[in-house]
């Protein structure tokens, strides 16, 4: 087992973009970059014996600050704050005082604004085989939020083949604060479409949202409806095919509890990815908008040609005072704990 830091001779901001390497006794690798915090690789050995990388991106690291890719911009494997999800019209009220957020299409602020952690050169505060552990100190009013957020995440990738990402997070100021992952996974060695993955998700209720996507405060069972993932099902199997998924389901457990969110399985590579999360939601989108040229192995990203298992808070819930509280004040520590499992099925 064991890490490996590599220089890019890449610099933004001033700041040099570092690649980490962690690989385990199976051969199993993952890749990230200090920019977003970014999942590049996630290499894994199939039920045919074949190495098999099942998160999309780029080999090549300029890709991910090409202008062609940012023009149709997807997330590809970032971290996503201050604020995931969507926040109605971009407005929140802390102890009073109101903040105004940038405003994407649609008028609501979308995964923390402008320039997110998704753009922001993280440093590297140690490796410890097999583990890094990233730190980004968010500014006072950056992207209009409240409050110098100090944020550490640490990878660590398992014999098990778990790759577990562990947040803390302080701050100075009464805050709000919601991050997730969002990593896209296919879990066909050949890529394609995801419409044949069976998922299966312990959620009994989903969460209402509004035209623009935004979560509206309404819980409604998925009994009956499209939504039910309870006793799994391929994604294809119910959806609109012009719409897919983009929704929000709240996880049947104990509030903080470390249990299963999903499970994912694809015949074809005989892979199941099982995510486990101490956060009460996952956000489940089979990435209708995708749209990326050159990916790795030449690969174009299409719709539905990936999942993402976004795990979080209530999104929007900052505004919803019914939701589990998204506010963090001085004293306090945000913690968050989500495993990427990966076996055969």
């Amino acid at each position: 087992m064991k890490t490996k830091l590599i220089k890019t001779g890449k610099i933004i901001d001033g700041k040099e973009i570092l690649a980490i390497e962690l690989t385990n006794t199976k051969g199993t690798y993952v890749k990230i970059y200090n920019y977003g915090a970014i999942i590049s690789k996630f290499i894994v050995t199939n039920k045919n014996g074949e190495k098999q990388d099942i998160v999309l991106g780029f080999e090549d690291f300029d890709q991910y600050t090409s202008e062609e890719y940012l023009a149709n911009y997807p997330y590809l494997g970032a971290v996503i704050g201050r604020y995931a999800n969507r926040i109605k019209n971009g407005r929140f009220t802390i102890d009073g005082e109101i903040y105004q957020l940038s405003q994407a299409r649609g008028g609501d602020c979308l995964h923390g604004g402008d320039i997110g952690y998704d753009k922001r050169v993280w440093d590297v505060l140690s490796t410890i085989d097999p583990s890094a552990t990233l730190q980004y100190v968010s500014p006072d009013g950056e992207e209009n939020f409240p409050g110098n957020l100090t944020i550490q995440l640490t990878f660590k990738l398992t014999d098990e083949d778990e790759l577990i990402l562990d947040f803390k997070a302080t701050t100075d100021k009464a805050t709000a604060i919601n991050l997730t992952h969002h990593g896209y996974f296919n879990l066909n060695p050949a890529g394609g479409s995801i419409a044949k993955h069976h998922h299966r998700m312990p959620a009994s209720y989903y969460l209402e949202q509004d035209e623009n996507y935004v979560v509206t405060g309404k819980l409604i069972p998925v009994e009956g409806t499209h939504h039910d993932f309870l006793g799994g099902k391929e994604f294809g199997r119910d959806w609109d095919p012009e719409e897919g998924y983009d929704q929000t389901y709240v996880l049947d457990k104990e509030y903080g509890e470390l249990t299963l969110a999903s499970e994912t399985t694809e015949e074809t590579g005989g892979l199941k990815l099982s995510v486990y999360s101490t956060e009460p939601i996952a956000h489940i989108y089979t990435a209708k908008y995708l749209n990326v040229k050159h990916g790795k192995e030449g690969r174009n990203y299409e719709p539905y040609g990936a999942f993402c298992v976004e795990t979080q808070h209530h999104p929007n819930g900052i505004n919803i005072p019914e939701f589990p509280s998204t506010v963090l004040r001085p004293g306090e520590t945000y913690t968050q704990t989500t495993i990427y499992k990966v076996e055969h099925a």
